[in-house]
């Protein structure tokens, strides 16, 4: 199967004023993406509050997406639900528009305690739309499912035909470099966690990456990939100490879904509220925002 070079970008889900999802956004959405250099979209995960939608509203965001798809900017559609056959009917409905691919994170529940559990679960969800390349989404912060990923590789290896890979957002660095050399680096890996992206392109040698920070700025982090590529340790690094600038500054705004999310409004593409349980940013919130992006430079750095 085909890996992924560069960065997709986990996109916000746009709300309008009374809380429906609004797709009209969407083609000027993908247009600042590719403009910055993305490679692609991850949709309907935690970015975008996809446990949040209800599964028609995930199928007329994956449409409305698989629009702008083409051989230089993938749709994979995020599928994962509680309830597994309404995973299996939105895996069915990406194959059947086209998406470039598929993936999922564990259910948040009942909690997964045996990796048996987590391979069945894969199984189930893959064998819906077997013409897709299958990621796991490897995120333990949200649903605290934390296996070793080198032993589910292991797990499906012969088993899952179209298991490609794993989004792995996670700090263990000794465990996503296993997951690299396993079989010969057979299994795509892509690094989804901003603020070590150089770490992982110079003990991992990455390729490929899923980014929640890339909505904003992309453009800094593929700069790091391409300063590393160039062999310009010193550039990497400015990029790479710049993109934790921001991560700061967001973690002070409930983090990227809530705090992100806010700052696309501040470049200009106005994507609306969270929805309920977030805690929506106040308009005082969103002056301070605006501050401490200013001290930062960040709109002369962000994307543009």
């Amino acid at each position: 199967m085909e890996k992924i070079k560069g960065l997709l970008v986990a996109p916000f889900t746009a709300f309008t004023e009374d809380n429906q999802i609004n797709t009209a956004v969407i083609p000027q959405y993908a247009a600042l993406l590719k403009r910055n250099g993305l490679s692609g979209v991850f949709i309907n995960g935690s970015s975008g509050e996809g446990y949040l939608l209800t599964a028609d509203e995930r199928q007329a965001l994956a449409e409305a997406w698989v629009k702008e798809q083409t051989p230089a900017f993938k749709v994979m559609v995020h599928v994962g639900a509680t309830c597994v056959e309404e995973s299996r009917r939105l895996a069915r409905h990406a194959e059947s528009i086209g998406a470039w691919g598929m993936g999922c994170m564990a259910p948040p529940f009942p909690p997964i305690g045996r990796l048996e559990e987590l391979v069945q679960y894969c199984e189930q969800l893959a064998s819906a739309a077997p013409s897709l390349p299958f990621y796991f989404y490897h995120i333990p912060v949200f649903n605290h499912v934390n296996f070793q990923m080198i032993d589910l590789l292991k797990a499906v290896d012969g088993r899952i035909p179209n298991f490609a890979g794993i989004k792995f957002t996670y700090e263990n660095m000794y465990d996503f470099n296993q997951c690299t050399l396993y079989a010969g680096g057979k299994y795509d890996m892509l690094h989804g966690q901003d603020e070590t992206i150089l770490a992982a392109l110079a003990l991992c040698d990455t390729k490929g990456g899923i980014s929640g920070t890339g909505n904003y700025i992309g453009n800094i982090l593929t700069g790091v990939m391409k300063a590393w590529d160039e062999g310009d340790l010193d550039k990497a690094r400015q990029l790479q100490n710049y993109a934790q600038e921001v991560i700061n500054v967001i973690c002070h705004f409930r983090g990227n879904i809530v705090g992100g999310k806010r700052i696309m409004k501040l470049m200009g593409l106005d994507l609306g509220r969270n929805r309920t349980p977030f805690r929506n940013i106040t308009d005082e919130e969103e002056q301070q925002l605006r501050r401490e992006l200013e001290a930062i430079a960040f709109f002369g750095h962000c994307n543009q």
